[in-house]
């Protein structure tokens, strides 16, 4: 009997222990992931794609959240990169900054040497409104980045032309899909730019081509992975109003979505099984 009570001793140290060494790992992993920005190449089929845009190279950034978690070298680092991937086109899906207007400017410095052939152009997100919008808006636009507030631009190549709309945040209640694609026509290729993905089912109802969000960092912490639960049926998801894509590429109707992880964090400079990201998509036609 003692001999059996002091073998069920030895098992339960021996898993703690075990589960001891399997939390270390994961939590040094956790803390290195913020800083190892991966590239993300995503194909995106637009059925009425002029073919003047076929190839079109759109980088997308979003969720920067300069703050004591990342400094602004790291920006610089991350603009590198998306230069280097010759973009068309960049689009910035919002909270460039956490909690504080000491980071506004140097944020709005550092986006403001990205470079694309058709212009940068941004969206606002719910901590930079929490924060200051305005104060981001105006250091954003001194730096040559088009804000869109529920507003769009028509983006030209040779005689065609495609739409460039973007809605303010959702979460603020400032978003006003309407009135962005006020002067837009079903029959143009419409891509939307807003930081909050749950704009889909409106996107969807209103027949825009491509919504590009931000907002979730991807969960930060994939506990899918962890756990080794498999993801839902995306489809069946989006439908439901309180849901929403935590991440990547899904369809809703003829609507694509992407959704960027983004480059920083919030509440814990942490992540696993969800790196920082910067997307390069290639608009074709199919």
């Amino acid at each position: 009997m003692k001999k059996y009570v002091l073998s069920r001793k030895a098992e339960r140290q021996g898993r703690r222990r075990q589960w001891r060494q399997t939390f270390a790992a994961i939590l040094r992993a956790a803390m290195i992931e913020p800083h190892q920005i991966e590239i993300t190449h995503q194909t995106i089929a637009i059925e009425n794609l002029p073919v003047e845009f076929q190839g079109l190279r759109v980088v997308q950034l979003s969720d920067v959240h300069h703050s004591p978690f990342l400094d602004e070298e790291r920006i610089n680092e991350a603009v590198r990169m998306a230069n280097d991937l010759r973009p068309d086109l960049v689009a910035l899906t919002g909270d460039y900054i956490s909690h504080s207007r000491d980071y506004i400017a140097p944020c709005a410095r550092a986006l403001g040497r990205l470079r694309a052939a058709h212009g940068v152009f941004a969206v606002l997100g719910n901590h930079d409104h929490w924060t200051d919008g305005a104060m981001m808006r105006a250091a954003l636009a001194d730096q040559g980045v088009h804000v869109l507030c529920n507003e769009s631009e028509r983006i030209e190549r040779g005689s065609s032309h495609i739409r460039l709309a973007g809605v303010d945040d959702l979460m603020v209640k400032r978003d006003d899909l309407r009135q962005a694609l006020e002067e837009t026509y079903w029959d143009e290729t419409r891509i939307l730019l807003s930081h909050n993905p749950a704009i889909i089912r409106e996107a969807a109802r209103a027949g825009v081509d491509l919504v590009l969000s931000g907002h979730t960092h991807g969960g930060q912490i994939n506990w899918r992975l962890l756990t080794g639960r498999k993801d839902r049926k995306i489809a069946r998801w989006l439908r439901r109003p309180s849901r929403r894509l935590m991440r990547g590429h899904a369809q809703l109707g003829s609507t694509q979505l992407y959704v960027n992880r983004g480059l920083g964090t919030v509440v814990v400079p942490l992540r696993y099984g969800c790196p920082p990201e910067i997307t390069l998509l290639e608009i074709v036609r199919p």
